[in-house]
């Protein structure tokens, strides 16, 4: 009995050391394990999972967000033939906003299925049924004759995506620490603005395919970019790594998983064991029931970023599919392939800003709410611009739509990233999953607005010579309200702080009542980089 109380002497004792505020040199050696492990070695270890991972990200994502967002394109390209998407189907207007909307439906839906399911099986497996299904949808659109195929082909393609966007940031939670994980969401990110500015550029020369084998123009867009994407998914059985296991221990392969191709680690040998025992300190896997969605459901903290996120991406997304429309309203004598060559630079501005932010954001992680508001406002002026600027025909309304370009480009990442490391330090691995997908999938509820009710969704809006001008407005309104939850989110976790060792004792792997073991990769989740060193500490 004396020895046990000397034992829990001890443990508080250490408990408190660990706790204690601590400002650590970024050469000083981080214990892992039985042995001290310099921390230049373990971002040696991350750096190598970059070069698996996010490469793989990036791709499937630049091939996914290309196939969606080729529907935005195919409603201005070869207008003048009478070839574009709603001539084609003999489509209203209306006809192809409800279209566009019913994608986001399916999206709202089955977003958080779709990530818990992939909580419980391969990941890398489910991320590849995500890329296949999406492009056989994508080839799909090739067929497209009538209102009622484009209708049902958009509810499949939301329903095959849904879980595509979180489940990639809950993927890298599996290999990464929360307070790294903005920066890397942020690359994969940028795959949407490249894919954005090439699918605009490459449209041109799809439409100079026009008539060619029978096919229109976007119907040869739809074709090609299925074709291509059906090869990535097929590639990612074998390119991206399963989930990380315990060092010594072989992977059971159940089920369906005998028939898929066994993905070869992400790491081995002594990599794979520093980053095993590094993540682990921050949190560690369990077996999620109903139980635990519940507390998820009911924690205050999700629902501001739920509205931070609506949004941003409903601005986002109604820009991803009107920009062509919105452009073609500020100057009607512009071409289909203009404007098509007009939408890159948008997306061009997205990828500078999400190159130049995120990176600070995870290097000063305590202020990501500031980052994000900075950006909301740049997109609020840039919609000012783009409403009140100049004449009719003002280039400096387009000027306005690149600074909305620039605007988005950090918002969404900053936004998972908060998501993940508020929610899985009091969750574990099911509250990034389950979190992600609710952001993810009810803050999408934004870009059915966008692209339901709003440009070509009100018609009374698409006429007389300030066109657009109330759709852009509601756009302002909605990003005003992502700002204004993003300052009250600040002032919430202020008042109330997110009570992380409580949580963690909770929903990690831990049993009931013992007591958390935090180190030095926990202790560096609370600490922020700085600008020190910024161009080789990773």
């Amino acid at each position: 009995m004396a020895s046990a109380t000397t034992d829990n002497v001890a443990l508080d004792k250490q408990i408190e050391e660990t706790n204690a505020p601590k400002h650590e040199d970024l050469h000083q050696d981080v214990e892992v394990g039985p042995e001290a492990v310099d921390i230049e070695r373990i971002e040696e270890v991350y750096v190598k999972l970059d070069r698996r991972i996010l490469p793989a990200f990036w791709i499937l994502y630049f091939m996914c967000s290309a196939i969606r967002s080729n529907i935005g394109l195919a409603q201005t390209m070869n207008t003048k033939q009478g070839h574009d998407l709603a001539s084609q189907l003999s489509l209203t207007p209306k006809q192809v906003s409800t279209g566009l909307a019913l994608f986001y439906v399916c999206y709202v839906v089955f977003d958080l299925p779709s990530n818990l399911i992939m909580s419980r099986v391969s990941p890398h497996a489910w991320m590849s049924r995500i890329v296949i299904s999406v492009a056989i949808i994508g080839m799909c659109f090739t067929a497209v004759k009538a209102a009622w195929s484009f209708y049902l082909l958009r509810l499949l393609l939301g329903i095959v995506i849904a879980g595509m966007w979180p489940g990639m940031s809950y993927y890298l939670t599996l290999f990464y620490p929360p307070s790294r994980t903005g920066k890397r969401i942020g690359r994969y990110f940028t795959a949407s603005q490249v894919s954005a500015a090439v699918v605009g550029l490459v449209s041109a020369g799809f439409q100079e395919m026009d008539g060619l084998g029978g096919l229109v123009g976007f119907q040869w867009m739809f074709l090609l970019y299925g074709v291509v994407g059906f090869l990535v998914g097929v590639s990612l059985l074998w390119w991206l790594p399963d989930r990380p296991l315990p060092p010594g221990e072989t992977r059971v392969r159940t089920g369906l998983e005998r028939f898929l191709p066994a993905s070869k680690p992400a790491l081995t040998g002594e990599d794979a064991r520093i980053h095993y025992e590094d993540l682990t300190r921050v949190y560690n896997r369990r077996q999620w029931d109903m139980n635990d969605i519940w507390h998820i459901l009911i924690d205050w903290r999700l629902w501001p970023l739920v509205m931070m996120y609506f949004g941003v991406v409903g601005v986002g997304i109604g820009t991803q599919n009107y920009a062509s429309v919105i452009i073609r309203g500020i100057n009607p004598g512009l071409s289909g392939i203009d404007l098509s060559l007009l939408t890159a630079p948008i997306w061009i501005m997205d990828l500078i800003a999400i190159l130049i932010v995120t990176p600070l954001s995870d290097r000063f992680h305590h202020h990501r709410a500031l980052f994000f508001g900075a950006a909301v406002l740049i997109q609020i002026t840039g919609l000012l611009v783009t409403t009140f600027a100049g004449g009719l025909n003002s280039w400096a309304r387009y000027g306005g739509l690149l600074m909305v370009g620039f605007g988005l480009g950090p918002t969404v990442p900053i936004c998972m990233a908060m998501t993940n490391e508020i929610f899985q330090s009091r969750h574990g691995e099911v509250g990034v999953a389950a979190a992600s997908a609710l952001v993810s999938g009810l803050g999408n509820l934004g870009s059915i607005l966008t692209t339901y009710a709003l440009y070509t969704g009100w018609p009374a809006d698409s006429v007389g010579v300030n066109k657009y001008r109330k759709s852009n407005l509601v756009m302002i309104g909605i990003l005003c309200v992502s700002i204004l939850s993003a300052a009250v989110m600040v002032v919430l976790l202020r008042v109330f702080g997110n009570d992380k060792a409580k949580q963690i004792s909770g929903a990690s792997s831990t049993s009931e009542g013992e007591a958390v073991y935090l180190d030095g990769a926990a202790r560096r989740e609370v600490q922020q980089r700085g600008l020190g060193r910024m161009f080789c500490f990773r």
